[in-house]
């Protein structure tokens, strides 16, 4: 059974790909442009620092 909103989803994803030529950079790039005009705060973490392998004995 498909569900019609994940349909209308995936048409609306495609549509904004192909309008790129699928490259990701553009998209990503168009995507943050419109974040940055919607107005809604946007949280943006640090990087979580890994730690370090030690050796067990």
């Amino acid at each position: 059974m498909k569900d019609p909103i994940v349909e209308d989803i995936r048409k609306i994803r495609q549509a904004h790909a192909a309008k790129f030529s699928y490259n990701l950079k553009a998209i990503c790039a168009d995507l943050k442009e419109k974040e940055k005009q919607c107005g809604h705060p946007v949280v943006s973490f640090r990087p979580k620092r890994r730690l370090k392998k030690t050796r067990s004995l």
